[in-house]
């Protein structure tokens, strides 16, 4: 059950917004993985976990805004892998989106991205970094445009095409999906992260992750980019046509058709 737990703090229609948007269930008491209301932010967090600290979605600040403004830009790998160095107006379906980083790094170089989400909690968050970061000057002007949600499974939303063009609105064709699958925990690598632990507790592995290939072959126009640890095997046991390697991790593209 995806838990929201509710406070004084919290306005009572967003409350009612989220619960409806995403199947949350209010609580005024949680134990376990729960979303939060704190400082005005939405939050994910652990009652067993105190020290771990809250999880949540900010394109406004931190890791985000230093990216965005000191990165490589069109220089960076995903964006070599995704072709936004060679035309940053595409429109990418990331199928897999997490905390939406990568999409976000995408949505900042001049993509339209359409993040997918299946797990509620976690769709949430992304629906309320959304909404702070509508309230900043600096990405008012151009993030409500470039950065969609759709909260559905990776499946669906690679297969029923009518959802995915409702999403993008004018931009309906979908040049180059992005998958980005979660896997499963190995030793102690997966608790380096604290996101990381949240994520194989609260959305788990990508099981069906080698299924999402060839969906993603058949929808992208110009490619599929999926993102591997540096020393993963190929989804789904396919060879792409081309890697980019960085230190730890590595793009794997498929490439359809010329950018």
């Amino acid at each position: 059950m995806s838990l929201l737990l509710v406070n004084e703090q919290l306005p009572t229609d967003y409350q009612l917004e989220l619960c409806h948007q995403f199947g949350l269930t209010a609580v005024t008491q949680a134990q376990g993985w729960h979303l939060a209301w704190h400082d005005n932010a939405l939050v994910l967090r652990d009652s067993n976990l105190p020290k771990q600290g809250d999880i949540w979605v900010d394109f406004t600040s931190g890791r985000a805004s230093h990216r965005r403004l000191y990165g490589g830009g069109k220089g960076e790998a995903i964006a070599k892998a995704v072709g936004l160095n060679k035309r940053s107006t595409l429109t990418v379906l990331d199928a897999t989106a997490g905390l939406g980083r990568d999409s976000f790094v995408m949505a900042s170089i001049g993509a339209t991205v359409l993040m997918v989400e299946r797990q509620p909690m976690v769709a949430a968050l992304l629906y309320d970094g959304l909404r702070r970061a509508k309230l900043d000057s600096d990405l008012a002007a151009w993030l409500p445009q470039r950065l969609q949600l759709l909260h559905t499974n990776a499946v669906q939303a690679l297969t029923e095409q009518a959802l995915t063009e409702q999403a993008l609105s004018k931009q309906g064709a979908v040049d180059v999906v992005y998958l980005d699958p979660m896997f499963p925990a190995r030793e102690k690598s997966a608790l380096v992260k604290k996101e990381m632990r949240a994520f194989h507790h609260v959305v788990g592995d990508d099981n069906d992750a080698d299924a999402l290939l060839p969906l993603a072959r058949a929808l992208a126009i110009k490619r599929v980019v999926v993102k591997r640890p540096v020393n993963a095997e190929f989804l789904a046991n396919t060879a792409p046509t081309m890697s980019l390697t960085g230190k730890s991790n590595r793009f794997d593209v498929y490439v359809n058709a010329a950018i």
